[in-house]
């Protein structure tokens, strides 16, 4: 499929739009757990047992997670953080269940912090008549995603947006990536996509014709990366860097 003229630049989130943070996975579950059986996370008084009730729990949760993503990484079925929650059998109707949200929400607030270099990229893509859009693989929900780039002063510049907790398939599965171009309104051969991982973000475009960018500053996880022989059309080292790419796709 032969590309047509760039209309549209669509951006991976976590280590893309965020910068790449090495996060305690298991704790942000204790972080939850915790706080469904209001235990401080840090008190050293509290009775064993309720600790070790607590820390089962988030056992069985942080558990169903992992499951979750190897199932996407292998048959790119999407999942929510319902549905985790609902397989590691945490009770939605518990006078807890939202103190606990909030408790994990607070857990990842310092590692959502949008990239301060997004804002004058996304501007510099509009100035080129350019569309700007998000597709996330993530458990979380839109209106999570939006809090965030709405606090961070990037979500009046963002003209579509999919989350794969939203949709039955994460990256690479095809069905994803025209979804994303649909929300911008633009053909797959007339869109780029960035990202950190090879598989996801370079791989899983490419499969339907649009051109990948590759952004290569994430330390990702061996057990997260599945080998993929591919090439990214471009690579940028900081997110700025895009915008170079794009005039030279654009005969600037």
């Amino acid at each position: 499929m032969a590309n047509a003229p760039l209309q549209a630049v669509i951006f991976d989130w976590g280590g893309t739009l965020t910068p790449w943070h090495t996060v305690d996975l298991p704790q942000q579950w204790r972080v939850f757990a915790r706080e469904v059986h209001g235990l401080p996370v840090e008190d050293p008084a509290m009775p064993v047992e309720d600790l070790a009730e607590a820390d089962s729990l988030a056992l069985r949760i942080h558990q169903a997670e992992e499951k979750a993503w190897s199932r996407g990484r292998q048959t790119h079925e999407s999942a929510s953080i319902e549905a985790i929650l609902a397989e590691a059998g945490v009770d939605a109707e518990h006078d807890r269940h939202h103190l606990a949200l909030a408790a994990y929400r607070r857990f990842w607030e310092p590692h959502t912090h949008t990239d301060p270099q997004v804002r004058p990229l996304w501007e510099g893509l509009h100035d080129r008549g350019l569309k700007v859009g998000v597709l996330s693989n993530t458990i979380w929900t839109r209106a999570y995603h939006r809090e965030v780039f709405q606090r961070d002063g990037v979500l009046d510049l963002l003209d579509g947006d999919v989350y794969s907790s939203e949709i039955h398939v994460v990256k690479p599965h095809p069905e994803a990536f025209l979804a994303a171009c649909a929300a911008v309104g633009v053909e797959p051969a007339s869109a780029a996509y960035v990202g950190d991982r090879m598989f996801e973000d370079v791989h899983g475009p490419q499969q339907v014709g649009m051109r990948a960018i590759w952004v290569p500053h994430s330390d990702i996880p061996t057990s997260q990366q599945v080998a993929v022989d591919v090439t990214p059309d471009a690579v940028a080292h900081e997110l700025l860097d895009i915008l170079d790419v794009v005039d030279g796709w654009l005969g600037r």
